[in-house]
């Protein structure tokens, strides 16, 4: 067992990326999902060991083909990649619980191995990326999951989620471009291509102008591809005209290791080596976040319709991440990776209610669920308490990351009290567009001539476990919270 140990960071990827051409191979459809599932979840088991361990001790490294590093490929697994592995394999098992139902009528049989396929490559890439330590395999990696990504969101019949596909892929293709010209440039000066190799080296670069050149790069595609606000045009279209499941998975994780990369790099690379570079990302980043949390929750509080609507507010959401690391402090960096757990367990339970209501409706517009809570008591019933996580009421795991927020935008000097007071007002706009489908779905009359039966078992047995585990991690936040203030640590310790 102690020999497979020492391998788990490798087969964090390796396994569902062998899987992948096995499924394409079975053609059988119930097997291919059986098989999907069952490497989602030895994905999930090794992210829980490796959390378990480097919680236990220090940082985790992997020589691959013993090769030492910088010369090497190096694996690190560390308290931050640990949390965002979490986030990843749990989503991905969670949403592949239920998802035999929605993809049966979302996917033709035929093209459904395909389909598993193309999951396990996405899921392989985002697992890359939190274990590399090499700035060029994060890209490498962030192109295969970018690419089965793009395969994901246009599987399904919706005819609009191939232009909405081609403006993410747009939009991706500019991202990863910028990253990796930046990735070029410091290369160019430093010689290397390992994280921490890059930290050391950069010290000894005379003239400074290409770092900052390639911060401003690795910065501004790392922001798109994370969907921060106003470079999220491809978001809301994308989650809309994606197969409801596909939305599950990508809602709950994709942005997210996005800005992982870009805190990553950022702190470890570009902060302890460029003179006032905390005011610069700082300066970059809280404008933009006070922007989308007010724009996007105003947007959501108009939109018909429900998977538009939630995809707005996850701009939101993204906002209140990014607000968090703009503070560019321990309990900043806390309260943002915090909400990153908390937000996928969220909008994870909120988008598989989606998918529940997607089985019975063929248009998911607000006017079309009237009086549908006493058709699917259980679907909505886990709609208003996955909504009340989500707006951050207490007992929930919303609450957890908004009073983790709250508390550090208060030690954050003069702006303390008008930020708290925005964050304030945006969970009283998350209160309006949540009680908008609360009201509609339980105080409207249902239309009489409307077939509409509860969804599927699996299906809700998976929208369950996610509400349930909004409030488990509402009432005992101990896992994340040591999880978040870790690696906040680790990132700001960076700086000295």
């Amino acid at each position: 067992m102690s020999a497979l140990q020492a391998h788990l960071p490798a087969l964090q990827v390796i396994v569902p990326m062998l899987t992948a051409p096995l499924v394409i191979l079975v053609k059988e459809r119930r097997l291919c999902w059986a098989a999907t599932l069952l490497a989602s979840f030895c994905s999930l088991a090794i992210a829980i060991s490796l959390c378990i361990d480097v919680l236990n001790g220090d940082s985790i490294r992997y020589l691959m083909g013993s090769w030492p590093a910088p010369w090497g490929i190096e694996l690190r697994v560390d308290t931050f990649s640990a949390l965002l592995l979490l986030i990843v394999n749990g989503s991905s098992s969670l949403a592949l619980i239920g998802a035999t139902a929605s993809l049966d009528r979302d996917i033709e049989s035929s093209r459904q191995p395909l389909f598993y396929a193309a999951w396990l490559l996405a899921l392989a890439g985002l697992n890359g990326i939190l274990v590399t330590a090499d700035a060029f395999n994060i890209f490498v990696f962030m192109e295969i999951s970018a690419l089965a990504s793009y395969v994901l969101i246009s599987a399904g019949p919706n005819r609009r989620a191939l232009p909405a596909v081609f403006k993410y892929l747009i939009m991706g293709t500019i991202g990863a471009t910028f990253y990796l010209i930046g990735v070029g440039l410091i290369y160019l000066m430093t010689g290397t291509l390992n994280i921490a190799d890059m930290a050391l080296r950069i010290q000894d670069v005379a003239d400074q102008k290409a770092i900052l050149v390639a911060a401003g790069f690795i910065t501004i595609g790392l922001a798109l591809k994370a969907a921060v606000f106003p470079m999220h045009i491809w978001l809301p279209n994308a989650y809309t005209y994606a197969p409801n499941m596909v939305t599950v998975f990508l809602a709950a994780c994709a942005t997210k290791v996005s800005l992982y990369i870009l805190l990553r790099i950022d702190f470890f690379v570009f902060q302890p080596n460029l003179s006032g570079h905390d005011f610069q990302f700082s300066y970059f980043l809280l404008p933009m976040s006070l922007l989308a949390i007010l724009i996007a929750s105003t947007v959501a509080m108009f939109e018909p319709n429900l998977k538009r609507l939630l995809a707005w507010s996850s701009v939101a959401q993204i906002g209140y991440i990014t607000l968090g690391a703009s503070l560019v402090s321990v309990a900043g960096l806390t309260a943002s990776l915090l909400h990153m757990f908390n937000h996928a367990l969220a909008k994870g339970a909120l988008f598989l209610v989606i998918a529940c209501l997607g089985i019975s409706l063929s248009h998911l517009r607000i006017d079309n669920i009237a009086g549908i809570a006493k058709q699917m008591p259980w679907t909505m019933a886990a709609f208003v308490l996955a909504g009340l996580s989500l707006i951050g009421v207490p007992g929930t795991a919303g609450f957890i990351s908004k009073w983790y927020l709250i508390t550090a935008t208060l030690e954050a000097g003069s702006w303390g009290p008008a930020l708290v007071a925005i964050i304030i007002i945006s969970s009283l706009m998350a209160v309006v567009y949540i009680w908008r489908i609360v009201e509609i779905a339980y105080f409207q009359p249902a239309d009489e001539q409307a077939v509409v039966s509860e969804a599927p078992f699996f299906l809700l047995l998976s929208t369950w476990i996610a509400v349930a585990l909004n409030f488990y991690f509402g009432l005992s936040a101990a896992l994340p919270v040591e999880l978040a203030d870790s690696a906040a640590r680790l990132l700001m310790g960076q700086m000295r």
